[in-house]
């Protein structure tokens, strides 16, 4: 991961500066922009946008919790609250990485079940049975039929 220098970013920073020091492509930023993730910046004279050290914070912000995995959904949610800061805020933060935490464990569990899946079938193969492929065996059977004690679970998309 790239460090940020935030408190030496000058007032006013070209997209692709901005892109550089936050280590997010520009095409990215963009996309924020038009989602209204960040603020459409302002545009100098020309036509060029230009940044500050708000529009950095706040990207740097959004990379770092799509890098822990929170939707954009969450990201707006702890931006509001970031923005509306206090005691109670806090609490609903915490609660917001506490549900999100639980996700991360219960798809850990569901990439474990599918190791072992995986890692099962592998050794089946590697055994050479006579028989048909063991990873297509596996793959064609339900859930209740397979070596694994703990069946992996479906969830939605997240975005």
């Amino acid at each position: 991961m790239r460090s940020t220098a935030l408190s030496n970013v000058p007032a006013v920073i070209s997209i692709g500066e901005l892109s550089r020091r936050a280590g997010v492509n520009i095409e990215t930023i963009r996309y924020y922009e038009r989602i209204n993730m960040m603020p459409h910046p302002p545009r100098t004279a020309s036509g060029r946008r230009v940044y500050g050290q708000v529009e950095s914070r706040t990207l740097v912000f959004i990379r770092r919790a799509r890098e822990l995995g929170f939707t954009l959904d969450e990201i707006r949610a702890l931006m509001a609250l970031a923005a509306e800061g206090g005691h109670q805020a806090c609490v609903e933060v915490r609660d917001l990485a506490a549900r999100h935490l639980a996700d991360v464990r219960s798809k850990i569990a569901d990439l474990k079940a599918m190791g072992g899946l995986l890692a099962d079938a592998v050794d089946r193969c590697d055994q050479g049975e006579p028989t048909d492929c063991p990873l297509i065996d596996a793959l064609s059977r339900p859930p209740s039929q397979t070596a694994s004690a703990t069946p992996i679970q479906s969830r939605p998309h997240r975005q």
